[in-house]
């Protein structure tokens, strides 16, 4: 039904109420209104899901002045319910039906939180309400809350039917809300045939089932029959193949990273209740909720027949010792429970965005996290208790601290660790250099391993540059003694991202090895300095690189050179500029400035200052088309775009990875298991790439390496993105 001017004026904000009021106070009373999807072409759908159930009790939520529920009375359908937050509808709709249809009820009621116990209704009727509340400026805030309400009136075993437009964010909400303990079906419907509709309607139904327990979706829309908007159709059809795809996933075994969310939609049973042996692993926190993002594993301690010193305690683990069996291992993690004395642990890893945040800070972070978390026990009223391992460093020493105009404030600092990756007999020797970005929470940015110059080293040093010698008495000593004698170790790399990124050659590893045999020199772009340390390792792993950074800040470079032993010569250089437009204005040039069968590489390793985006790295100008379009043409022919992504959210890292299947053929993924970083490796072409031999590859690119990588460990997690 067509709407007047003012009536769509009325309804510029489907989620007010006083705009509803407004709205049906225009309309005037005694005239229904359907949105779309008329009762004929509903009707028996609907009825293929009541047949027989005549004394099921149903709830109308949104009702409006629809006539939906007076044809389901007329069929025999008395134990309706219906509900509106509208005070004018419901009025309007008392009146017209009171007599002719006294056993049905009306309610105005907010949807989002309805007065009604636990399990009243065995079927729930939505006809574009939650389409209502889904108002994109809105977000899913709403929807949500409705959803949980709407699955708790209703009883185990009942069904709740959703007719929807199904647009992609109400979808979504939709699949991932009923992932867990619901047997959801979908089927289009039927359009009248003098209809020229814009829109298809699907029928969603839902039935409630057992906690925990994945049905793949059951799907009558078929992709060669013909429906008002193919288009819209074909969408639906996609995301129910990729839905289909992660419930696959749930049920295959693997051990599955979960949300909160899933958490708390049931993905591993009653949350409430302790099941002895449970072990699952989790990211908590996202962009709007929290601060940080975390990974954690929740444990149920294997004997409950213990005593406990606590119900449930949350165990944080600081990125410095996060790699120590104790806490790396399975086996070492049970052994943490057990010593922790709790029925329930939830262990939490600090990564390095969080490591020199204050704990203080992050433990209020993680306090609404963890409460759903947190098993029934209706005897304790203690708060949940935090514990915390050291932070694993025993000494620290702050070398510089410096503000730059572009990043910001940045601090320079020695550490000496209590323990490194469990080996304690060199503890005492090793020492790290860091470097921090107080912007971002305290994150260590770098990372490098000091080690002691051998006596000619320093020999050497003092005759090239007898200035820097009589610089060097003055300084003041270290954590263990002169700096003079130290250095950075550039066969190190202190980011396991780092790591992969040199792993992920190995998908170009035979180009690289032509390149080297034929003396020719591959062209290797960074964008991105940090300290140097990457494009350090490079030049000295690989030396047929032809390497290129791009730093967008001055001061990088300074830091890097100073504290950091980064130094250029004519196969690593650094362009002062912005990455983006040098990509822009390079796109069309031949590697080394001629033409050239040499494989291309461009790695883009930046964090970003805007965290509003929901991306950590890169900033979310580096993942849009323009910029995807330019690193394209700039990787020509073929090539290996890699990038460091570091998302706050599965909806941001989605659509990530979306916009680079839309421009590159070929997308991979190595997920790091110990931290929140994963490396994208894209291509425009299957030129160079050694996709169906990846383990020679691998063993091949190994053989390049000047210096020590564990290629194939890593490799074996690469993944190709559909």
């Amino acid at each position: 039904m067509a709407t007047t001017p003012a009536l769509h004026d009325a309804l510029l904000d489907f989620t007010s109420r006083e705009n509803w009021d407004k709205f049906f106070a225009l309309r005037g009373d005694g005239d229904s209104f359907e949105w779309y999807a008329e009762w004929p072409q509903i009707k028996a759908p609907l009825l293929s899901l009541l047949l027989g159930e005549e004394g099921t009790e149903i709830l109308v939520p949104g009702c409006g002045s629809s006539s939906l529920s007076e044809q389901l009375y007329d069929l025999g359908f008395r134990r309706i319910t219906n509900v509106d937050f509208s005070r004018i509808i419901v009025a309007d709709m008392l009146r017209r039906h009171a007599r002719v249809r006294p056993q049905m009820r009306w309610r105005v009621m907010d949807m989002t939180n309805m007065q009604f116990p636990d399990g009243s209704f065995d079927f729930i009727l939505d006809k574009g309400g939650l389409d209502a509340l889904m108002e994109p400026e809105v977000g899913t805030k709403l929807g949500m809350k409705y959803l949980d309400e709407a699955k708790r009136v209703l009883k185990s075993g009942g069904k709740f039917a959703c007719f929807t437009l199904a647009e992609s964010h109400v979808l979504d909400l939709l699949l991932s809300e009923f992932r867990f303990g619901w047997d959801m079906t979908i089927q289009a419907i039927a359009s009248e045939p003098s209809s020229k509709s814009a829109f298809q309607t699907f029928m969603l139904v839902m039935v409630k089932g057992k906690m925990g327990v994945v049905h793949t979706i059951k799907s009558l829309v078929d992709q060669s029959a013909e429906y008002c908007n193919m288009q819209q159709a074909n969408a639906v059809i996609h995301a129910l193949q990729n839905e289909n795809k992660i419930r696959e996933s749930h049920n295959s075994g693997v051990d599955i990273l979960f949300s909160l969310r899933d958490l708390q939609l049931g993905a591993i049973g009653d949350l409430k209740v302790i099941v002895p042996g449970r072990r699952r692993q989790l990211i908590l926190g996202e962009q709007g909720s929290s601060l940080y993002c975390y990974k954690a594993v929740l444990m149920d301690a294997k004997n409950q027949n213990e005593t406990f010193v606590y119900h449930c305690g949350v165990f944080i683990v600081p990125k410095a010792r996060a790699q120590e069996w104790l806490f790396a291992s399975e086996e070492g993690q049970w052994l943490v429970v057990e010593s922790a004395k709790a029925a329930r642990l939830i262990m939490v890893f600090l990564d390095s965005r969080h490591a020199s945040a204050d704990i203080d800070v992050v433990k209020k972070d993680l306090s609404p996290l963890v409460m759903d978390l947190e098993p029934e026990y209706p005897e304790e009223t203690d708060p949940m208790p935090f514990m915390m391992a050291s932070d694993g460093v025993k000494q620290r020493d702050i070398l510089q601290e410096v503000t730059s105009e572009i990043t910001g404030p940045m601090v320079v600092e020695d550490v000496l660790y209590e323990n490194v990756d469990g080996d304690q007999s060199c503890m005492s020797e090793k020492m790290f250099r860091r470097l921090i970005f107080k912007r971002s929470s305290g994150l260590v940015q770098s990372e490098a391993l000091l080690i002691r110059e051998s006596p000619s080293d320093e020999t050497d040093s003092k005759t090239k540059n007898s200035s820097a010698s009589s610089k060097k008495k003055s300084q003041k000593k270290g954590l263990t003694g002169s700096k003079d004698s130290l250095r950075v170790d550039h066969s190190y790399l202190g980011s396991s991202y780092h790591s992969s990124i040199i792993c992920g050659l190995s998908l170009v590893a035979s180009a690289l090895s032509a390149a080297a045999s034929s003396g020719e020199r591959v062209s290797t772009t960074i964008v991105g300095l940090g300290a140097g340390s990457l494009p350090m390792f490079l030049h000295g792993c690989l030396p047929h690189l032809n390497i290129e950074v791009v730093e967008l800040d001055p001061m990088m470079e300074e830091v890097a050179t100073k504290y950091f032993g980064f130094s250029m010569d004519e196969q690593l250089k650094v362009h002062l500029g912005d990455g983006i437009k040098f990509i822009e204005e390079n796109a069309h040039s031949e590697p080394n400035g001629k033409d050239s069968d040499a494989v291309r590489i461009l790695i883009v390793d930046v964090d970003s200052s805007d965290l509003s985006s929901g991306l950590s790295c890169p900033p979310a100008n580096f993942v849009e088309d323009a910029f995807l379009m330019s690193a394209k043409k700039f990787l020509s022919a073929g090539g290996l775009l890699i990038i460091n992504l570091v998302a706050r959210s599965s909806a941001v890292r989605e659509m990530v990875i979306s916009r680079l299947k839309a421009v590159f053929e070929n997308l991979y993924s190595l997920q790091l298991e110990e931290d929140v970083n994963e490396v994208l490796f894209a291509s425009p072409s299957k030129r160079y790439l050694e996709i169906d031999h990846l383990d020679e590859a691998a063993t091949k690119l190994k053989a390049m390496l000047k210096f020590l990588v564990d290629v194939e460990s890593d490799m074996k997690n690469l993944q190709r993105l559909q």
